[in-house]
């Protein structure tokens, strides 16, 4: 009968260490004789692990190991690539075995429930904090958008977080039009200005499906949908239909309402909402919308109540979850140590967060005022950020016990 290599490498590590001179402790056996039950495949990659180890340790006692048996490579091809798996530094509550997106679930009751919701929103729009009240059949509200969409860009995008875009992207969807005005919106060419292509939610619906056949991206993401949240709706609900199986991104500003949510809850896989601020009169000042930070708390708890932490397959993509921005801003650096405070004390110290840095002047930002005068508008925006403000940030983040960070990774795996 063929003899075990787990037992002949196990023998082998023992009788080494003996022959060295080290003690043997009971503990050692303990833990070699608990991994018995293990595969012989796992089994050859531990002892080589563990001999691997052992002699680093002997050599610097000036001591050394004759070389350990040899193992057939059809017997490591397996565990080395589990080892190379493992890498992903994934923590096991974070980690899928396999995911089917949420709207794939929905019944047929409940999809025809959310068409129904949809079109009554239209018909009567309070689906964010603005309450514009106007039928978007016939007129438009604050969002300047009515029962059609307008989209700027359909394509695959590289610009979002690793874990989001992976190698072929993700599938992006630009809406025009916003229902905040921020002064210094990093969009402000895409979301203000109204350029673009009009479409009816089936459409929308069409191109949904050609990202995934033909551009083979790893989600779809609807980037500033707040506005168009029915329209939304409906088009994930045809696209369904028309054999969509790719997870869903809510990228968003966070000046949602409880009904626009729940109106996507059950359609929505990945929230990625932005915390801009923190004070309501730097809302005010800034983004043009009363108590933005109260609406944004109120989204943000709703988005995680549906879908929790943000939680990845074993090829490090995302696929359900909520995963939070805020960018740094010149001289705000305040109002982002209270964000991941609160993230921290109010959501989920396992909320994944990112500290974005790559503020610059845009839109109104730098642009003289008219008059005689014409000094700059927002001068005090009217620079890149430091790095002891990104600094102060990122400090109060993990000093309030968060972890979970888009950076770059201080190990060799991906940082997720």
């Amino acid at each position: 009968m063929r003899a075990n290599p787990a037992d002949s490498a196990e023998r082998y590590a023992l009788c080494n260490l003996s022959q060295s001179g080290s003690s043997i402790s009971s503990n050692d056996i303990g833990v070699t004789t608990s991994l018995q039950k293990y595969s012989e495949q796992t089994w050859g990659l531990w002892c080589w692990l563990t001999m691997f180890l052992r002699s680093m340790l002997l050599a610097s006692r000036g001591t050394t190991l004759r070389p350990p048996p040899k193992l057939n490579a059809p017997s490591l091809r397996k565990p080395l690539q589990l080892l190379f798996r493992r890498q992903l530094h994934l923590a096991p509550p974070f980690l899928l075995d396999d995911y089917v997106p949420r709207y794939q679930l929905l019944s047929s009751i409940d999809a025809a429930r959310k068409r129904s919701s949809a079109y009554a929103h239209l018909s009567n729009c309070n689906l964010c904090p603005r309450l514009c009240s106007v039928n978007r059949f016939e007129t438009t509200g604050h969002c300047l958008i009515g029962s059609n969409i307008l989209v700027n860009t359909i394509a695959p995008h590289f610009g979002e977080e690793p874990c989001l875009q992976g190698h072929n992207g993700s599938g992006s969807v630009f809406f025009s039009g916003c229902n905040l005005r921020c002064v210094f919106c990093q969009n402000h060419d895409i979301a203000h200005q109204r350029n673009g292509m009009e479409l009816t939610p089936e459409e929308l619906a069409d191109w949904m499906v050609k990202l995934q056949e033909v551009g083979n991206v790893h989600n779809i993401n609807f980037v500033t949908p707040e506005h168009v949240v029915p329209q939304v709706a409906l088009a994930i609900l045809h696209a369904r239909d028309l054999g969509l199986k790719v997870p869903i991104v809510y990228n968003t500003s966070a000046f949602d309402s409880l009904e626009s949510l729940e109106l996507m809850d059950g359609l929505v896989d990945i929230y990625l909402p932005d915390f801009k601020v923190w004070r309501d009169e730097t809302s005010k000042r800034l983004l043009k919308a009363d108590k933005y930070a109260e609406h944004a708390r109120e989204s943000i708890r709703e988005m995680y109540r549906q879908v929790g932490d943000l939680c990845f397959t074993g090829d490090g993509i995302a696929k359900k979850g909520v995963l939070v921005r805020h960018l740094v801003m010149p001289g705000k650096e305040e109002e982002g140590v209270e964000i991941v405070k609160w993230l921290a004390g109010s959501l989920s110290r396992d909320t994944f967060v990112h500290i974005m840095e790559q503020y610059f002047p845009r839109a109104h930002v730098g642009k003289p005022r008219r008059g005689p005068n014409a000094e700059k508008r927002y001068a005090d925006l009217n620079r890149a950020i430091k790095d002891e403000e990104l600094g102060v940030v990122m400090k109060a983040a993990r000093d309030a016990g968060l972890w979970r960070f888009q950076e770059a990774a201080r190990h060799e795996g991906f940082n997720i």
